[in-house]
């Protein structure tokens, strides 16, 4: 299953809450789980927010996934499908 992974960083947060979650990112980046593929990941031009694409069939991967994040980021995964074939008739 796919998942739009969107992450808004938490006003207040303190020098050192900001280099936690980059090293908690970069951890994920450096060892993404077996059982989940990284399709893209964006950033939002303020850097306000984050959305990546994720693939996993497990929905308990995906919240171990989002855990470590929770203290720095408001999340919302989102099923998604491709849509193929817009106004072609």
């Amino acid at each position: 299953m796919l998942y739009m992974i969107i992450n808004r960083t938490r006003a207040g947060l303190t020098e050192s809450d900001m280099e936690a979650l980059g090293r908690i990112a970069q951890a994920f980046y450096d060892h993404v789980p077996p059982g989940v593929e990284l399709h893209g990941d964006w950033t939002a031009l303020d850097y306000s927010c984050t959305f990546a694409l994720l693939e996993t069939d497990s929905p308990d991967l995906l919240e171990t996934i989002q855990a470590p994040f929770r203290d720095y980021v408001d999340m919302e995964a989102v099923p998604v499908m491709p849509v193929t074939g817009w106004g072609k008739r």
